[in-house]
């Protein structure tokens, strides 16, 4: 088999089958090749897709999901594929996504959103609005909290933040960031909110030395060690007589 060079950046690629013909042949066969569609009108077919054939060995992240509402928790694992590797255009894409579970019950929706996913990544193109879509459905009977505060209205929407992560990590996407003048307004009003909610106790304010104890006599914090013998500096009750 010759080695192809490819002379410019790959932006979209698809995955041929075992069976098809190569690229070359299918390219020779598109000149006359039409199409009717259901009005039995017809149109010449342009293929555009650069086909790419799945790699031996992929690059792949694994993600655990656990839930308050399931028993067992889920690890999401997705396959990237590198283009153009070794040059200034390398770049990683998705290709294949598999989600493992104990839990059975999810096994039938499970099954079918990674073959959905991952045949969206195959296509190539913009995959990034699947982000949007999977954190888009809500479960029904409630969604559930995360720890740190996050509210999630579904697993499948947890799984769309999974993969926007992902492609996060992979430069597919742009973290959501504050600009500078936004940052400093928050920081602002963080700090006016903890000055406002901080508890102040009774040792807040005192003119006793910091870390004094309490004394049994007076009940005030104002028992140091002086001399050897711990001593109240306000009502003058010492241990040592």
């Amino acid at each position: 088999m010759s080695a192809i060079k490819i002379d410019k950046k790959i932006v979209k690629y698809r995955v041929r089958k075992p069976d098809e013909k190569p690229a070359e042949a299918k390219t020779a066969d598109a000149q006359g090749e039409v199409a009717k569609d259901k009005n039995g009108r017809t149109a010449k077919i342009i293929r555009m897709t650069e086909e790419i054939q799945r790699p031996e060995v992929l690059v792949g992240s694994t993600y655990k999901i656990k839930t308050p509402v399931s028993d067992h928790a889920m690890y999401v694992t997705i396959n990237d594929i590198v283009l153009n590797e070794g040059t200034d255009q390398e770049q990683r894409r998705p290709f294949e996504i598999f989600i493992n579970s104990k839990n059975l019950d999810h096994f039938q929706w499970i099954v079918a959103l990674t073959r959905v996913i991952s045949a969206v990544f195959r296509k190539g193109g913009d995959v990034t609005f699947l982000v949007d879509e999977l954190k888009a459905v809500f479960d029904p009977r409630g969604g559930y909290w995360q720890p740190g505060g996050k509210f999630m209205p579904s697993i499948i929407a947890e799984l769309g933040h999974v993969i926007e992560r992902h492609l996060q990590s992979i430069g597919l996407m742009k973290k959501p960031e504050l600009d500078e003048h936004q940052r400093k307004l928050v920081e602002q009003k963080r700090a006016e909110f903890e000055a406002r909610m901080k508890q102040t106790d009774a040792f807040a304010n005192t003119h006793f030395p910091e870390g004094a104890q309490l004394c049994g006599k007076c009940n005030t914090a104002a028992v140091v060690m002086m001399d050897g013998c711990m001593t109240c500096l306000n009502c003058g009750d010492s241990k040592c007589g």
